[in-house]
């Protein structure tokens, strides 16, 4: 998956198809960093909690779709106003579900926990013969809170 695979680009849109196979969830976070940069300034840095909540949940999302979804084959970032939309689409209908409650000490299955925690907003709708899982973070809106909070002069 490179800048040439991106079959859809627009001033608050791009979509990549992806080729799956090893490297798959490392290159989404990359084009999904470089987009929240280029969408949000300051408020998209590396070092922004937002920036790394919507990273990790990239990864998160891509690598569920790439274990148990029948590899993804789309990625989709969506800018509204401070708000990022991810989406991954992958070719299984079959809607992520929790394996039981979430238990901190397991090595996996952390996935719809972090999910339900980090994001403003997540969710699954069938697409084509497969599905879409899908979330969305308040990017700008947080970093211009903390920005604003900086800003601040200390109490007395």
């Amino acid at each position: 998956m490179t800048a040439g695979d991106q079959r859809h680009a627009s001033a608050y849109a791009r979509r990549f198809a992806l080729a799956g196979g090893p490297g798959v969830v490392g290159e989404c976070r990359d084009l999904t960093r470089q987009a929240v940069r280029d969408w949000f300034g300051p408020a998209g840095d590396a070092e922004s909690g937002p920036l790394q909540d919507v990273l990790l949940l990239v990864s998160e999302v891509v690598t569920n779709a790439y274990k148990h979804g029948g590899a993804p084959y789309e990625l989709r970032l969506d800018r509204d106003d401070g708000r990022l939309r991810v989406q991954v689409s992958d070719s299984s209908p079959v809607p992520p579900r929790p394996h039981g409650p979430h238990r901190a000490n397991r090595t996996s299955g952390h996935g719809l926990y972090l999910l339900e925690r980090l994001s403003a907003a997540w969710g699954c709708v069938p697409q084509g013969t497969g599905k879409a899982v899908w979330f969305e973070v308040d990017v700008a809106r947080a970093g211009a809170a903390a920005s604003d909070a900086a800003a601040r002069p200390p109490r007395a």
